[in-house]
């Protein structure tokens, strides 16, 4: 049975979001306990180790594998499953299509979910460009501090991967087509990434066991994890929660686990779920459900057009599969889509080069609405027990009109570079495929019905109860939507250090 000693916060969900908040935590509340608990058990030995970084060979080739394998392996990690068994105690920890977990998720064929120590935290891309204009969701002086604290965190480097001497090239392509639309720092340019250099030289990704090791190494006494522990309601006793009741994976044996504050960051569909099995059901909970539109191109480089040769091509850095990732910044109406460029050279079996392609991939922002939504039922269970979803989703017709526009723009970019055969490298991807959901807990200045939490992640009417994650964001994300839910972590455990007693603060914490 699983053990979870009385906390002063307990956190629900152990990828980035909660990691985020752990780690503020701590720096400001150095002496205070701090219980983590996450439903999926480790991939590997380690929870929370990304798999670009694993040392298993067998779980690092499965990744890699995938990474190489099209235009959107690199954000499915090992390979997504979509058939589970029939009891939860026999899931492999991985990465699973919504719908193999029983939910009805139609509207989103591609939706996924992670079921795994880490969360989406192991697998993600690593890419963080930062939310400007109509992502920003909070117009405080805080904005700024909260954004750099969550780059920091993350430990955002640019450039990482890139720009290498042909990369320079297609930035100045890029550059010719969309700079007129931009201030100078946000033209094209090499993209953000969080990750570190390894003594190798090779790149290691930031996840939840970097953002905060003793999730990792158990190095923190004030700190407990447990794995494989699904929270399956809160408990809220005369208006305020008191900790959760929690279910173990392997022998379903439950117990409770109690804190002073709790902060539930489980991702954008589980972090409703929740709030819906344990009676929390304000009317905006579950609607907003937004992601932006993908749409994917690809070019092989036309070599004649660019005056250069097989000899010319670059190669990649050892560990990974692109030689460039740029970044395309989105500027307003005038050019609205985020951006993303991928070069890859491919070489024969003596690592010699046979070609170069760039990949172009834009995501194209979808109107906040609140018919688009995330359902629970009363009556019907998904596979972990918890409430089955329904899911509803649907463009509107100013969302049709701006994605087929960047059908287009992303068409004429890739053909900057080389002929493209539109039917087999130009493709608008199913709903649920960038695996970047907002809105479904949004925030909100007032408790208006329009909103579940305040600004600091706050539930309206729960004393103690906090939210973080994409499920927050209330703006129509446009770029990779991670950084910006990595801000609701920051404004979260900010607010909960306040309400932390004196002698677990930091001396000048406010």
């Amino acid at each position: 049975m699983i053990h979870l000693p009385r906390a002063d916060v307990l956190i629900v969900g152990g990828g980035l979001m909660g990691a985020t908040a752990a780690r503020l935590l701590r720096e400001q509340a150095p002496s205070a306990r701090i219980a983590m608990v996450d439903a999926g058990a480790p991939i590997g030995t380690t929870p929370g180790v990304h798999l670009h970084d694993i040392a298993d060979p067998a779980i690092w080739g499965q990744y890699n594998t995938r990474v190489r394998s099209g235009i959107q392996g690199m954000y499915t990690g090992a390979e997504v499953v979509r058939e589970v068994p029939d009891a939860i105690d026999a899931v492999a920890p991985g990465m699973f299509h919504t719908l193999a977990f029983g939910e009805e998720a139609e509207a989103m064929p591609a939706t996924a979910i992670a079921w795994n120590a880490g969360g989406m935290g192991v697998h993600w891309t690593a890419a963080t460009p930062w939310p400007a204009g109509s992502e920003v969701f909070a117009d405080d002086e805080e904005w700024d501090e909260d954004l750099a604290a969550a780059q920091r965190v993350f430990g955002v480097r640019a450039p990482s991967i890139g720009p290498t001497a042909l990369g320079i090239r297609v930035l100045e392509v890029l550059d010719a087509r969309f700079g007129a639309a931009a201030p100078d720092d946000r033209r094209p340019q090499a993209m953000p990434m969080a990750v570190r250099r390894g003594a190798d030289g090779t790149l290691l990704r930031t996840s939840p066991s970097t953002i905060f090791p003793p999730i990792a190494d158990g190095s923190d006494d004030a700190f407990a994890l447990a794995t494989g522990a699904l929270v399956t309601s809160l408990i809220v006793e005369e208006g305020r929660v008191s900790g959760a009741r929690v279910r173990d994976i392997r022998d379903g044996a439950e117990t409770e686990g109690r804190a002073d504050t709790v902060l539930v960051c489980a991702d954008a569909l589980r972090t409703p779920q929740l709030l819906y099995a344990s009676g929390i059901r304000p009317e905006s909970l579950g609607r907003y459900l937004n992601e932006h539109a993908f749409i994917a191109s690809r070019a092989l480089l036309d070599l004649g057009r660019f005056r250069l040769t097989l000899d010319d091509l670059p190669t990649a850095q050892p560990g990974e599969f692109c030689t460039d990732s740029l970044w395309i910044p989105h500027n307003g109406p005038r050019q609205p889509f985020h951006g993303q460029v991928m070069n890859v050279t491919y070489v024969d079996d003596d690592g010699h080069a046979i070609a170069h392609s760039v990949g172009v991939s834009l995501y194209t922002p979808v109107e906040s609405r609140p018919e688009n939504r995330v359902i629970f039922s009363d009556t019907e269970h998904d596979l972990a027990g918890m409430p089955r979803m329904r899911i509803e989703f649907a463009y509107s017709d100013a969302d049709r009109a701006l994605i087929d526009r960047a059908l287009v723009v992303a068409q004429e970019t890739a053909e900057a570079f080389g002929a493209i055969d539109p039917a087999t490298e130009l493709a608008h991807l199913a709903p649920g495929s960038s695996l970047h959901l907002t809105g479904t807990v949004r925030s909100g200045a007032e408790d208006d019905g329009t909103s579940v939490c305040d600004p600091d992640g706050r539930v309206w009417g729960i004393e103690g109860l906090y939210l973080a994650g994409t499920g927050v964001v209330p703006t129509a994300v446009v770029a990779n939507a991670t950084l910006t839910g990595a801000i609701t972590a920051v404004r979260a455990a900010r607010a909960i250090a306040q309400r932390l007693a004196p002698d677990h603060l930091r001396k000048g914490t406010p």
